[in-house]
């Protein structure tokens, strides 16, 4: 007698990916969390009166040299009028946030963005954000884009692990010479980040689920290629034969916006060393960074079509 055969098990039903409509939910209902989580309310601004609002709080935060603003009431107000972000973040009736994101060739640059010093660590600009993204969607732009400096560590690791941004570009001395008052006399190199607004990366992080690393559990281990000396400046290190194929590891100071203060100059060596290592590995377009360490260090591997 033969035996019966089983029964095929019922194949699995693929995994849907979330079509526009329940990405567009998904975005709204994490900027609702993250601004009730900070205690804000965010909305588009009108008219003139709060766009000066919006310029005193800027200039405020930023402090430009006299004659030299980081914006006037009546650009905001043009960025506003043709369908730009420009939104004011409010705790208890006070404007005490804004951000200007202008429409661009690939959607959205986020170009300005400032918050009084008496709300940060309440995560005001992680609920910033997450009103641009789903303000974006709403709108069908689904990248975002933005500069930072990448040698502030708490920038680095909120754009690449708490947002799930991607670097794409570094920008050697993009502004000139900074002439406000939080960056005055040091070049402004800035890393160009794409912010991937449908993708799984982007999604997670705005759950609550950032792109953490830890450079120790790396098997092999990753070469070093920028460290930091017990004095504080910056050392560069020679790649051994092969190391470029495998992860390498670029450290930040811990705070650069103190040494500016404290010492001038360990602060310049940190930029040209940042700016030849990190520079060069992201211009040879063998490299791309895949994420920030919480202890201050970019993780760069090769691009997968580099690989052999």
């Amino acid at each position: 007698m033969t035996a019966p055969h089983p029964a095929p098990h019922p194949a699995p039903h693929p995994v849907r990916p979330p079509g526009p409509a329940d990405l567009l939910r998904g975005a709204r209902r994490a900027a609702e969390r993250a601004a009730l989580g900070s205690g804000v309310t965010i909305g588009e601004l009108h008219g003139l009166d709060a766009m000066r609002e919006a310029c005193d709080l800027l200039h405020r935060v930023w402090r430009p040299e006299p004659g030299n603003p980081m914006m006037t009431p009546e650009l905001l107000l043009v960025f506003a009028h043709s369908g730009s972000y420009v939104v004011g973040v409010h705790r208890n009736g006070r404007m005490i946030g804004t951000c200007l994101g202008m429409l661009a060739a690939v959607g959205l640059h986020s170009h300005i963005a400032a918050v009084v010093d008496d709300v940060r660590g309440r995560s005001v600009g992680y609920a910033v954000k997450l009103h641009q993204r789903a303000w974006s969607l709403e709108r069908g732009i689904t990248t975002v884009t933005w500069t930072y400096d990448p040698l502030v560590s708490r920038n680095a690791y909120f754009n690449l692990a708490k947002l799930g941004a991607v670097p794409a570009e570094y920008l050697a001395n993009f502004y000139g010479a900074m002439r406000d008052g939080v960056n005055a006399g040091a070049d402004s190199d800035r890393l160009l980040v794409r912010w991937d607004l449908a993708g799984e990366r982007a999604a997670l992080a705005c759950e609550g689920h950032p792109r953490t690393v830890d450079p120790a559990a790396l098997r092999p281990p990753a070469a070093v290629a920028l460290d930091l000396r017990p004095d504080g400046r910056p050392v560069a290190r020679r790649l051994p034969g092969g190391a470029r194929d495998g992860t390498v590891l670029v450290r930040v100071p811990p705070d650069i916006e103190a040494l500016r203060q404290t010492d001038p100059k360990a602060a310049g060596e940190w930029r040209r060393a940042l700016r030849d290592v990190l520079g060069g590995l992201m211009d040879d377009g063998r490299h791309t960074v895949t994420g920030f360490a919480r202890d201050g260090r970019y993780l760069i591997e090769r691009r997968q079509e580099n690989r052999a």
